[in-house]
């Protein structure tokens, strides 16, 4: 399973990304706004068909639905690799409502968890799950635990198999290369809800 449902705010209008399958693809960066105020802006990208059924070429600033799948790359067009994470869009539409960030998934642990704590005292948790495609391709997908759900999933093992629901969030940080400092946007998955069917046990704490 691998299921995004978003609404937001585009705030450029499509540019080229890529062709493949025959099929030219677009993207554009969509703003939700959180209940906290803060904003989570999340690259969407779309089949060239799926911008066009929209009737329109600039859609900035207009209320909009996204229904997709998460997707990871590893981007090589600077040294190191680097996780791309991305919306691929399977629906667009036109719509006035309330902003939405939601995501399910289903996948197996890839990595062991690594537990730690905030300089504000909150326990949080990372997991990177690998949740598979068709032809055998795997996304792997970085996921992020908070408080009890996150004390709860350090105890997850390499291979379980779990479901989550959360939402998909981008965070800023600082990365230092040599002496020089440059801002870069991190995306994971902030886990709401996390049900792992081999132990039979649901957690459901929000995060912040």
């Amino acid at each position: 399973m691998n299921r995004v449902e978003l609404h937001g705010i585009p705030t450029e209008s499509p540019r080229f990304s890529h062709f493949g399958g025959g099929e030219s693809f677009y993207t554009f960066p969509l703003d939700i706004a959180r209940l906290s105020g803060a904003t989570d802006r999340i690259n969407i990208v779309a089949a060239e068909s799926g911008v066009v059924s929209l009737g329109v070429t600039d859609f900035a600033r207009r209320d909009l639905d996204v229904t997709g799948e998460l997707r990871s790359f590893n981007s090589t067009r600077r040294p190191g690799s680097k996780l791309v994470i991305t919306v691929l869009a399977k629906t667009l539409a036109f719509a006035r409502g309330a902003d939405r960030n939601y995501i399910a998934l289903t996948g197996a642990l890839r990595k062991p968890p690594v537990i730690r704590r905030t300089p504000l005292g909150s326990t949080i948790c990372d997991l990177l799950l690998a949740v598979p495609r068709r032809a055998g391709r795997c996304d792997y997908l970085p996921c992020i635990a908070w408080n009890r759900t996150a004390r709860l999933a350090a105890e997850l093992s390499v291979g379980d198999s779990i479901s989550l629901e959360g939402r998909i969030q981008s965070r800023k940080y600082m990365k230092t290369e040599g002496e020089i400092s440059t801002e870069r946007t991190a995306f994971e998955v902030s886990i709401r809800a996390i049900l792992s069917p081999s132990e039979s046990f649901r957690l459901s704490r929000p995060g912040p």
